[in-house]
């Protein structure tokens, strides 16, 4: 990336010493050679969880982690076009059950030790042989979505199979993967953090110890925390909970040494704080601009939009005798006016969404047109229903909010308004997010109809309508062969062309069944200070700070 000449921030961290002291106000800098170092503030909303990356499945411990590991395959900047990382290159058997890596060489780990194929298979083996707790799903969330289960199973909640079979260092640089079942979610889904190669050396001289107790986890292994090395194009500094997380560039990068010198993490838990600190200069980016600070933003720096790969939808649990009539789920679906809702409630850019995949997702099915808003068709749905109470419980979430729901009481406010109009009665039930409304909706299934949604980890369908609809979940409490048969067959489907048929056949069967009425595709805004260039918003929130530059 370019540097010019303007003298930027310079940073003197010492014990005792402020980030606000520390990090002056300019927004400028370069590299002199005399103690001045270009570096990049980001706005976190939370401390990470810890850097032990297989142990989380949170955006803000994703965001630091992505930094310093690196993956076997990643994705081109700014799309989800899955390539080479530490896996120069890939073969995939016929079967779908072998993948051979051939892997990078001469790179090293940040502690000095060989990036091989023995350091790859001991991540995997490692991951596979988790225990106890670490079988919980908060912990690895994501090595139960890909891979399913362990080597034993020691929670009753942790798949009772799993889909990996070994891994083999065939040689030095060739790492292959032996799968017991087909997934062709597989090679999308490595691009993922939690399948970050860290030091084996790290992760012995650290430890991996944490302790699980109701819905607090405690990391109280060193790796993580305090040891931390992986191949990445930034190293592990220091971490002062609350106040800062600092990394610093590698300089012996496999790819060049990246144009930042370093990179500080700063939590600010507020919004309008978040954005208060890019106006004073503290920071030089954030995430969650909300659509009233759009203009603020511009005044001091820029505006840009994260592509949309997420949908919002109101669920409707099946479980629910009322919510069981075909004819009712219809009458909800024309009595929502979605348009009327991202007119009044999204920034511009927002769209209505039409089934649960995003447009720009391969699967998606162009030849659904979504439910027409039509009160009258809604009222006359009804009346054929033949259902006489029409008394429902409506859930939605207190102090968050989500990429696809930005502000949940302005959401549920407007979609009451619009049912009530047609003739249902409408109960509010709101609960904080944090711990409540998940454990509620998604793990115990009391939600009749809710407010939820999702954010994209990776491009394929799988992890959009797989998720949702695959099995049969507490939410939707959705049992339906048709449904659930495609979506088996589309994660096990070797061939692309006859996976992209199966979707789309499974995207009309959803769309036809009507499990919940998806409403928007919303396109999150970053905030970024005026000098900022190179930052390359991520479909999947996962930006490489590697090619972002400050200049003057």
């Amino acid at each position: 990336m370019r540097v010019n000449g303007k003298v930027g921030r310079i940073v003197a961290l010492s014990a005792g010493v402020g980030l606000l002291a520390a990090v002056t106000a300019c927004s400028g800098a370069k590299s002199t050679g005399d103690g001045e170092r270009k570096t990049f503030v980001f706005g976190a909303s939370e401390d990470p969880k810890t850097l032990d990356a297989a142990y989380v499945s949170d955006g803000e411990s994703f965001r630091v982690i992505f930094q310093i590991y690196e993956t076997l395959v990643a994705l081109k900047p700014g799309t989800t076009e899955v390539v080479p990382s530490l896996a120069t290159d890939w073969k995939v058997s016929d079967d779908g059950l072998t993948y051979t890596f051939n892997l990078a060489k001469d790179v090293k780990f940040h502690d000095g030790e060989p990036f091989n194929a023995k350091a790859v298979c001991y991540n995997f083996d490692r991951w596979y042989n988790f225990k106890g707790a670490q079988q919980n799903g908060d912990i690895s969330y994501y090595w139960q979505t890909i891979f399913g289960g362990f080597a034993t199973q020691d929670s009753e909640s942790a798949p009772k199979t799993s889909r990996y079979g070994s891994c083999e260092a065939t040689e030095d640089s060739v790492a292959t993967l032996h799968l017991k079942q087909p997934s062709s979610a597989l090679l999308s889904g490595l691009v993922l953090p939690a399948f970050a190669i860290a030091s084996p050396k790290a992760i012995e001289q650290g430890g991996t110890d944490l302790t699980v107790s109701g819905d607090s986890i405690a990391y109280t292994g060193g790796f993580g925390t305090k040891v931390v090395a992986g191949t990445g194009p930034f190293k592990f500094v220091s971490w002062d909970r609350g106040e800062r997380l600092i990394l610093e560039a590698n300089k012996d990068y496999r790819e060049g040494k990246p144009a930042l010198d370093q990179i500080i993490f700063r939590p600010i838990a507020d919004a309008t704080a978040r954005m208060q600190a890019l106006q004073a200069g503290e920071i030089d980016a954030y995430e969650g601009v909300a659509a009233a600070d759009i203009q603020a933003v511009k005044n001091v720096g820029q505006v840009v939009e994260r592509p949309a790969f997420n949908v919002g939808y109101v669920g409707m649990n099946q479980k629910v005798p009322l919510l069981k009539n075909h004819k009712i789920r219809e009458a909800i679906a024309h009595a929502l006016n979605r348009q009327g809702l991202l007119s009044a409630a999204y920034p511009e850019g927002a769209e209505v969404a039409n089934q649960f995949l995003p447009p720009s997702q391969w699967g998606y099915n162009n030849s659904i047109k979504g439910y027409e808003y039509d009160p009258e068709k809604a009222k006359q749905l009804i009346a054929e229903s033949g259902e006489k109470d029409l008394k429902l419980e409506f859930w939605y979430p207190a102090n968050v909010s989500r990429p696809y729901m930005p502000n949940p009481q302005a959401v549920y406010e407007s979609f009451a308004a619009d049912l009530e109009k047609v003739g249902f009665t409408v109960v509010p039930k709101t609960v904080p997010w944090t711990p409540d409304y998940l454990q509620n909706i998604q793990a115990d299934g009391k939600g009749q109809l809710f407010l939820l949604g999702w954010s994209g980890d990776y491009a394929d369908p799988d992890n959009f309508v797989g998720t949702f609809f695959r099995e049969t979940t507490p939410q939707f409490n959705l049992t339906d062969s048709t449904i659930q048969d495609l979506l088996n067959k589309g994660l096990a489907e070797t061939d692309q062309a006859a996976r992209q048929k199966l979707y789309e056949e499974a995207n009309q069967a959803i769309f036809d069944y009507i499990p919940g009425v998806p409403f928007v595709h919303n396109r999150p805004l970053l905030a970024l200070g005026k000098n900022v260039t190179g930052y390359q918003p991520s479909p999947v929130s996962l930006e490489y700070f590697k090619i972002v530059n400050i200049e003057g």
